[in-house]
């Protein structure tokens, strides 16, 4: 499927009257990619209300402006070449450095003291819901994240170090055609389960330990994320009992995906489960979060998240439970929101594994 760069940039112009700017100079890169396809370090694109566009990248991208729908000129200085006094700006995403710079040549180019008009996520408003072309590469990132898990697998076994398992899953997603990990592989074994984002180690692992994984392929500049815990050996039965208990609160979370529900809801359908069976305090992060061109991007679920679910939102489901110094569980699938139920989007079993 072909993305369609120029009807992006056409949502973004729609919004800008009712902030009352006369365009906006978008400088964050992943949002310069959503709005004109260009992957790069060093660009801007300046978004008019009219309809109309300007890029601006160096000399190290500008070759790759020509294959674009959207005119482009070479400045070193990107925000500087495209900023004017009234233009709206990305306020996450430029330092206060570059604002104060920006301002002052303003001031000293007009003399009238205009300066530029901080204003909030326009644009991660509008990747939140995905067209068709987006979600088959989220689909295909997910594909590969299935694949990986499902290869590696008879590998994992006693002995082998939470560092090298987590090598394992990287090299093989690259190899089945991944652009590189979503992001930092997880690998918890044991106690360290107990660590939501614990970093793998040297640790070996060790019969009777559950052992987590959360990870991800990137494809096309596309995330995706997924999390399953297994267990070496026979699991005792607080481990059984976790294990199910989270995979209860999970399904009950997948199920509460519905476009119009609201995102605190969605948490509580899933939290309510794990606070009713005492573990409220061991589950510390909230259900999920969208995924796209980023890990982690809007929206978010959790007991104090505002909004409602719309239509086509990738996101996370992922509740989980750590046990201090015993080890934890958790479970996360990435789906889609749709008018007829959610899209399960990585398709690896939820049942307990045991290896």
């Amino acid at each position: 499927m072909t993305i369609d760069h120029a009807a992006r940039r056409a949502r973004l112009a729609a919004a800008l009257p009712a902030h009352e700017v006369p365009a906006l100079l978008v400088t964050s890169p992943v949002n310069v990619r959503y709005l004109t396809g260009l992957v790069s370090s060093n660009a801007a694109v300046l978004v008019r209300a009219d309809g109309s566009a300007l890029l601006a990248t160096d000399n190290r991208y500008i070759d790759k402006t020509r294959a674009l729908d959207v005119p482009a000129v070479e400045a070193p200085d990107v925000a500087g070449r495209l900023a004017a006094p009234g233009v709206g700006i990305e306020a996450a995403a430029m330092t206060v450095a570059t604002f104060r710079r920006l301002e002052a040549g303003l001031k000293e180019g007009d003399g009238k003291g205009g300066g530029l008009v901080p204003l909030g996520p326009l644009v991660e408003e509008l990747r939140a819901v995905k067209d068709e072309a987006e979600l088959e590469l989220i689909r295909t990132a997910c594909a590969l994240t299935d694949q990986a898990f499902a290869d590696v697998l008879p590998m994992i076994a006693p002995g082998l170090t939470e560092r090298a398992l987590a090598r394992l899953l990287d090299n093989r997603m690259t190899e089945l055609g991944a652009d590189k990990p979503a992001f930092d592989t997880i690998v918890a074994a044991g106690e360290h389960g107990a660590i939501p984002h614990h970093a793998p180690t040297d640790r070996e692992l060790r019969a009777g330990d559950l052992v987590t994984m959360d990870f991800g392929a990137r494809y096309h500049g596309y995330h995706a994320d997924m999390t399953r815990t297994v267990c070496l050996g026979a699991p005792a039965a607080w481990q059984r009992d976790l294990y199910d208990l989270v995979r209860r609160a999970q399904r009950a979370g997948r199920h509460a995906l519905t476009p119009g529900a609201l995102a605190k809801d969605v948490d509580a359908a899933a939290r309510g489960l794990i606070e009713a069976a005492g573990h409220g305090e061991h589950f510390r992060h909230g259900l999920g979060h969208g995924v796209g061109l980023e890990i982690h991007e809007d929206p978010f679920l959790g007991p104090s998240r505002t909004g409602r679910l719309e239509d086509r939102v990738p996101i996370t489901v992922e509740p989980g439970i750590y046990l201090p110094e015993r080890g934890g569980v958790r479970i996360e699938d990435t789906l889609v929101t749709r008018e007829g139920g959610p899209e399960l989007f990585t398709k690896t079993t939820k049942e307990l594994l045991v290896l």
